[in-house]
């Protein structure tokens, strides 16, 4: 087996209530373009969401852009196991989920295809999470929290976990509570308890894209209509249509949150000055400014509105690229059942002298 060369693009862990909004489908969608350009690895992914179709479906999109618009599910290692809450927190069917989800071909057979039927098809979430951390080099992963902490926070609880977030991530990035004076924002309120714990406790800088943010920047109709003529079926573009009545368009902090981590040197948003968010007991957020705190959220910045969203719809929409897979392998030993995930390989990171 061979390794690659030096450091690979900064892996990616990704926690969602995925059907709770969808945002939280661009943001994964946007993380794979990045992905296509090599900027990004998505190494785990996981869902707060207490039921069966949220991990199906985020899945489901891990294995469209593993290859199936080219055919070419000789992509392996590009799509990864997903991990279920099973708190009961937030559960229920909604639209986004099922109608992608139900959908058929032409013989009758599901459009998206995915291996998650069950819960024994799904990871432990906490496992999953530290597992994706200790495969990593040292400040070269960066986690994405799209949906309530509930997750997070029970990996942050692990013993030695705190120590790894320290060694392997440069930095948490939230989609999360409201910056402008709004109401408790949904990822807050469904575990504020959580929210709290994270914030105080989570050991690296913390970035968050609030509500506020979303409202100033949004993922347009016009795109979801015009800007994936490449394939028929795409399990966003049906996601996007089903979650509310076309046309609209959708707030996008996930997408905001993304951006930011990723291409820091952009600057695509303004920042606040470094401080300390506190959860009040309604769910909403208060931002204390402090230059010894490691909190500080996105602001719009109207002079790169356009550009901005020029970025994400380029990202967003972006045609997947089917990759080889990372290793030399015995293709007749390793030959991929299309009924099942591919599981991740990741090189151990250097050992230290």
């Amino acid at each position: 087996m061979q390794f690659p060369q030096g450091k690979p693009p900064v892996g990616i862990i990704f926690d969602s209530a995925m059907g709770s909004r969808i945002d939280d489908a661009l943001a994964m969608a946007l993380i794979y373009g990045l992905d296509s350009k090599n900027e990004a690895r998505m190494v785990s992914v996981s869902v707060s969401r207490s039921n069966i179709s949220s991990a199906s479906f985020s899945e489901a999109i891990g294995r469209f852009y593993a290859g199936a618009v080219s055919g070419d599910f000789g992509a392996i290692g590009r799509n990864l196991p997903v991990g279920l809450a099973t708190d009961g927190r937030i559960n229920g069917e909604t639209p986004m989920l099922s109608v992608p989800l139900d959908k058929k071909d032409k013989e009758g057979k599901p459009v998206y295809a995915h291996g998650i039927h069950q819960l024994v098809d799904t990871a432990e979430v906490s496992a999953l999470i530290r597992n994706a951390f200790t495969s990593q080099y040292d400040q070269n992963c960066i986690v994405v929290l799209a949906g309530p902490a509930t997750n997070l926070v029970q990996t942050l609880r692990l013993p030695g976990v705190k120590d790894l977030i320290s060694q392997k991530v440069r930095l948490l990035s939230i989609v999360a509570g409201d910056f402008g004076g709004g109401p408790a924002e949904f990822n807050i309120k469904a575990d504020v308890a959580a929210a709290r714990e994270l914030l105080a406790e989570w050991p690296t800088q913390i970035i968050v894209a609030g509500a506020e943010l979303g409202a100033q920047l949004k993922y347009p109709a016009s795109s979801i209509e015009s800007d994936f003529s490449y394939t028929q079926d795409h399990p966003v573009v049906d996601a996007y249509k089903a979650f509310r009545a076309m046309p609209y368009d959708a707030p996008a902090p996930g997408v905001a949150a993304v951006l930011a981590a990723i291409r820091p040197k952009e600057s695509y948003f303004k920042m606040s000055p470094s401080g300390t968010i506190k959860v009040l007991d309604d769910g909403r957020t208060q931002f204390i400014a402090s230059p010894t705190g490691k909190h500080q959220y996105l602001i719009s910045d109207p002079e790169k509105k356009d550009a901005v969203q020029k970025v994400m719809i380029e990202l967003v929409s972006a045609k997947p690229v089917p990759k080889a897979p990372r290793f030399r392998r015995n293709q007749k030993k390793d030959a991929v059942d299309p009924a099942k995930p591919a599981v991740l390989e990741v090189p151990p990171p250097p050992v230290k002298e």
